[in-house]
């Protein structure tokens, strides 16, 4: 069994920061579940631009409000339990309306190992 608090991962070399936003990992590759799982905080007023092409991902939306806008697609909002999930590597901007961050819930598979940033396309690299 595992057991971890989100204060003890965000004190820890789990806590990732970026300039747009900052995730709490607190699944990883090496738990040995099969996916990863993160708290992240998209920072108010940020754009980001995303593109998982080598990670599926599934987010529920636990605070604030902002919206994803789908590259050549749609813009849906995203508000408290709005679930949204990344089926088909979708390259996507990720807003976060001024006023509060956004706390989102994140699933990751396959599982990244932790120290994973976006590079310049907004990509994930896939880590052995």
């Amino acid at each position: 069994m595992i057991v971890r608090t989100f204060d003890e991962c965000k004190n820890s070399e789990r806590r990732v920061v970026s300039d747009n936003w900052e995730s709490v990992r607190m699944l990883l590759k090496d738990d040995n579940m099969g996916f990863s799982f993160h708290i992240t905080t998209i920072y108010q007023g940020t754009d980001t631009h995303i593109h998982y092409q080598n990670h599926l991902e599934s987010v529920y939306c636990m605070s604030g409000e902002g919206e994803i806008e789908v590259v050549n697609g749609k813009t849906y909002p995203i508000k408290p339990g709005t679930l949204y999930i990344l089926d088909k590597h979708d390259e996507h901007f990720l807003r976060a309306y001024e006023g509060a961050d956004m706390v989102m819930a994140c699933v990751f598979n396959p599982p990244i190992t932790g120290a994973e940033v976006h590079d310049e396309n907004g990509v994930y690299p896939l880590v052995d």
